[in-house]
């Protein structure tokens, strides 16, 4: 009572405790039992046992190894075999480094960041990040499954607890990789209830990626893999260009000038052997495109009607080589005798957003959309760069299958550029640095995951060596196109 008013007592807010299920048995059961729990008590250590072993392969086995030798001859022979194996460590890296650190630096690495790093602050992390619940006195934890090093990142596998999901993760990543000493984390997901955690610790594309040797071999252009540099995870960076459309979106000085000449360096030989033909639009008069004009089979350096023509002819074109092919194939082949036609337009914007005259600016929209809705079946990719990915400079990049986003100013752009929720999974694209033009974020219609890579670094020496190469070529025909069409426009 307080006073003559009525105060309710705080209700009970700790857990009632719980009794083991195995204290309500009789004492002759316990006695029974004793035996078979004994037994089991040691399958669990054994099985702990064959866990640490191949958690930590590489040292069970030198302890067991060192331990044996020391049992068997003795220190001195132990130490004798110590320094010869440093010693061929030493060598096998000064003739072989990347075999080295792929089959045992890595490995070393691996099983001490796991056991210095992950395992001893897993616990407390996951309770801290709000990442582990707990239940009427039980704590659901997410269980650290694997983990690999590769020297620029951590590989951590995760087994999600139930009713978790992935966006859950995503929303943590700074967290997590704060926690564990890391740049950046970013969140994939494998399938079902698991994920992998990859925790960047540097930049494996923080060098420019020399551009290779001009082939002569036009049987080598793959249209649906045209190599334009390489991924941080070593491999060759591929851009599909049949059956689809390419839009690079970057603020100046980004390296849009990379992806480009190095989508024009690749298909060189096919373009010199007239399979492929170049098309350009370059309203800057000709700054970028014009490094290379004997590239390209027609090319506009404005943004007024000579540009806003060719696209209509190029529309024009996709129509008419789409009803001959109607009933006769599905998608363009070499087979055909026509040319696969490349639209590069350089600063898509002056085109469809910055052009003064309204019925230019929507002819040039109008003629675009066609070429990027209906040009795929009949072989035409346009490859639009632009710096500003905003709706309205670029209302229809749904149509765009694939989209690189080099740096960019502000969050935002990435996830108009690479779609809804990529940056949470950590296309970061406005924290490339300045310094490493070239690097992008890219993402291809079906693929949840986003990718990062690097475009190859194409020189004012390269492009002289590209028109060399052009200059040089003895077939410069088209097969399939009417006389007439193959000449330059200015």
């Amino acid at each position: 009572m307080r006073g003559n008013r009525w105060v309710d007592p705080a209700p009970f807010e700790g857990y009632r405790p719980r009794v083991p299920w195995w204290a309500y048995l009789p004492g002759w059961t316990k006695v029974v039992a004793a035996p078979f729990a004994l037994v089991g008590v040691v399958v669990w250590l054994i099985v702990r046992l064959v866990l640490v072993a191949v958690r930590y392969p590489v040292t069970v086995g030198a302890v067991v190894a060192g331990y044996w030798m020391y049992a068997t001859w003795g220190l001195s022979p132990l130490v004798l075999a110590l320094l010869s194996l440093i010693a061929g460590l030493v060598l096998w890296a000064g003739l072989d480094l990347p075999s080295f650190l792929r089959h045992v630096w890595y490995r070393v690495l691996t099983e001490w960041r796991r056991a210095t790093i992950y395992v001893p602050q897993w616990r407390t992390v996951m309770r801290l990040s709000d990442l582990a619940k707990a239940q009427r006195g039980k704590e659901y934890r997410p269980r650290l499954r694997r983990v690999r090093s590769e020297g620029w990142r951590d590989r951590v596998r995760v087994r999600m607890i139930p009713a978790q999901s992935p966006e859950q993760w995503e929303a943590r990543r700074e967290n997590l990789a704060h926690s564990f000493n890391a740049r950046s984390c970013r969140v994939r997901v494998l399938r079902p209830r698991l994920l992998e955690l990859d925790f960047i610790h540097s930049d494996p594309l923080s060098r420019p990626v020399p551009v290779p040797a001009l082939s002569v071999d036009e049987s080598a252009v793959n249209l649906k893999k045209i190599v334009v540099g390489r991924t941080e995870t070593g491999r060759a960076w591929t851009l599909r260009l049949l059956g689809a459309q390419l839009l690079v979106v970057g603020v100046p000085g980004a390296g849009k000038g990379s992806v480009l000449w190095s989508i024009v360096w690749q298909l060189a030989p096919a373009v010199r052997a007239g399979l492929v033909r170049l098309v350009g639009i370059d309203p800057k008069g000709g700054m970028e495109l014009g490094q290379c004009p004997d590239a390209f089979d027609r090319v506009v350096y404005d943004n007024g009607p000579d540009a806003v023509a060719l696209l209509e002819e190029i529309a024009a074109e996709v129509k008419e080589r789409a009803v001959r092919y109607r009933g006769v194939r599905r998608l363009w082949a070499r087979s055909t005798g026509e040319p696969f036609t490349v639209l590069i337009v350089d600063e898509l914007a002056d085109l469809i957003a910055y052009q003064p005259d309204k019925q230019l600016r929507e002819r040039a929209s109008r003629a675009i959309q066609t070429i990027t809705s209906q040009g795929r079946a009949p072989g035409y990719a346009l490859v639009g760069l632009v710096q500003d990915p905003r709706k309205e400079v670029v209302s229809f990049r749904h149509l765009f299958s694939t989209r690189v986003a080099l740096r960019l100013d502000e969050p935002q752009q990435v996830d108009m550029v690479l779609g809804d929720g990529v940056r949470q999974r950590g296309a970061a694209a406005h924290e490339i640095s300045e310094n490493t033009p070239g690097v992008a974020w890219l993402k291809t219609d079906g693929q949840r995951e986003p990718e990062r890579a690097r475009a190859f670094h194409v020189t004012d020496a390269d492009l002289i060596d590209l028109g060399a190469y052009f200059t040089r070529a003895t077939v410069h025909d088209f097969p399939g196109l009417p006389a007439g069409e193959g000449s330059a426009a200015a």
